[in-house]
């Protein structure tokens, strides 16, 4: 009898996708079978890029990762991991301020699906105060330096989004 796979979900605005993001996107492919990596809409962040322009640079900089696949996050997170038979979704933690509001959130999600856990990843060292707001704050002011926090091929979006 075939075991069954387990599958992680990712989600996150990844507006652009960093470093950061792709450094816990490899670790959790390490723990889990296949993870998912769901794109948020996100309208109340104001985010730079539209969801199909962040899909598209996620599936990118994931291409060649074998067990990851890059979706639109629909709903809510715990509902769009019960649809895709999830048994965890990820969370990645860099820095102590981040922790009440992961805490919150992984027992609020809990409650909808105790079913599902929350694993929390934290970046490595040389990742640790890469955020999408960190990226999008150093390209507006010299975009060659944001070129150390993202994949290859987000450089060329960001600086199309800053013209």
């Amino acid at each position: 009898m075939a075991r069954k796979q387990s599958i992680a979900v990712y989600p996150g605005t990844f507006d652009p996708i960093t470093l950061g993001h792709i450094d816990v996107v490899r670790r959790a492919a390490r723990l889990f079978d296949r993870v998912i990596v769901a794109v948020a809409p996100s309208d109340a962040k104001n985010p730079w890029f539209s969801i199909a322009e962040r899909v598209a640079m996620a599936r990118e900089a994931t291409r060649g990762m074998s067990k990851v696949k890059v979706a639109v996050l629909e709903g809510l997170t715990v509902e769009f991991a019960r649809k895709h038979s999830a048994v965890a979704i990820i969370r990645g933690l860099r820095k102590f301020s981040d922790f009440e509001f992961e805490f919150d959130l992984a027992h609020a999600n809990r409650l909808m699906d105790p079913k599902i856990e929350t694993v929390v990843l934290m970046p490595s060292q040389d990742q640790f105060v890469t955020s999408s707001s960190f990226v999008k704050d150093i390209a507006r002011h010299k975009l060659s330096q944001a070129a150390a926090f993202v994949p290859r091929c987000v450089l060329p979006k960001l600086k199309k989004r800053l013209r």
